[in-house]
């Protein structure tokens, strides 16, 4: 059964809009895509992206008609070079280009003042904007050759999980993407950190691939928590879902009593759980999840990650999977 849903995907992918990223053509093929208005799906290191340019209204608006996403939710927009970041944002503080040159490229995310070029269906009609450098050699060499930055939230419709892998994609968008890249299964596999540096101290927006204690060293001191409005991708009370029911366990011996009482009221259900290979944990997630949806599972139960390192991020996105739907 597995070796046959695994043909079928890959001549899903064989028939579809998918290419690969090492195709020497994948660069200009997806440029002129987004330079006609459509919509590219791009591999980076923490999920799937489904990237415009910014200065394409077309592109843009194109991006929150097939992900469902609300206008006023801003985008991040990614840079290829720390050089690219004073053209598009202002007050670039020393703290801020302290953790960007240490933790770039990579998955971390940082908010600031944005500067007049920056369109406001990047920033969600806000004066500030989010900016980071991803890892993934494709997306850089596709902001370089368009000379802009991409804006790219994750390739799923907007509150479900988020894709690690282009089927991921392809399962969640299909056609309605004009072209994805398929550069293998995402590394880090949950979204970056998202750190607000128009406020001193700063505030962490998001827990994501770079632990919050990665960038305290750094800084020499304590981010506080997120306060005020949601101002920035992940900030939602209910987010990366699944169509199954995400249930939290303190440890194990409390996710086998939860899935005994599932299993009692005639609910298919399993364990999932890396808690002592957090990396592991944080890469397959979302995998995870949605192969508990492909197979038509009711509940997932999902053991608490330790609150450090990757664990706060895997934390982060259990609480949202598993809180009421919007």
């Amino acid at each position: 059964m597995v070796a046959v849903i695994c043909s079928l995907a890959i001549a899903m992918l064989h028939q579809s809009n998918v290419i690969q990223a090492e195709d020497p053509n994948s660069v200009a093929r997806a440029a002129e895509v987004l330079g006609n208005g459509g919509v590219v799906a791009i591999p980076t290191e923490t999920v799937y992206g489904l990237a415009a340019a910014v200065d394409n209204p077309a592109s843009l608006n194109k991006v929150f008609s097939v992900k469902g996403r609300p206008t006023t939710h801003p985008l991040i927009s990614h840079l290829s070079s720390i050089e690219q970041l004073h053209g598009w944002a202002n007050e670039v503080s020393s703290d801020a280009e302290l953790v960007a040159r240490s933790c770039w490229p990579g998955p971390l995310s940082i908010l600031l003042n944005k500067s007049e070029r920056l369109p406001y269906l990047v920033t969600g009609n806000r004066e500030t904007a989010v900016f980071r450098i991803p890892a993934h050699q494709f997306a850089r060499h596709l902001i370089d050759a368009l000379q802009v930055p991409l804006a790219a939230p994750s390739a799923n419709r907007f509150g479900r999980v988020s894709p690690t892998t282009a089927q991921h994609v392809l399962d969640d968008l299909g056609s309605d993407v004009d072209l994805i890249i398929d550069g293998g299964s995402c590394t880090i596999g949950v979204e970056s950190t998202i750190v607000d540096f128009t406020c001193n101290p700063p505030q962490l927006l998001r827990p994501g691939g770079i632990p919050r204690e990665d960038i305290e060293l750094i800084l020499g001191k304590s981010l506080v928590g997120q306060r005020g409005e949601s101002r920035a991708s992940g900030m939602l009370q209910s987010h990366y879902s699944p169509a199954c029911q995400v249930i939290i366990a303190n440890d194990l011996a409390h996710a086998e009593k939860l899935l005994a009482q599932q299993q009692s009221m005639g609910n298919r259900a399993r364990i999932v759980q890396f808690s002592d290979d957090l990396p592991i944990y944080a890469s397959t997630l979302y995998s995870q999840m949605r192969q508990a949806d492909f197979e038509g599972f009711h509940s997932l139960v999902a053991i608490r990650p330790p609150e450090t390192g990757l664990g706060q991020a895997i934390l982060d996105r259990l609480l949202k999977a598993s809180a009421p739907r919007f």
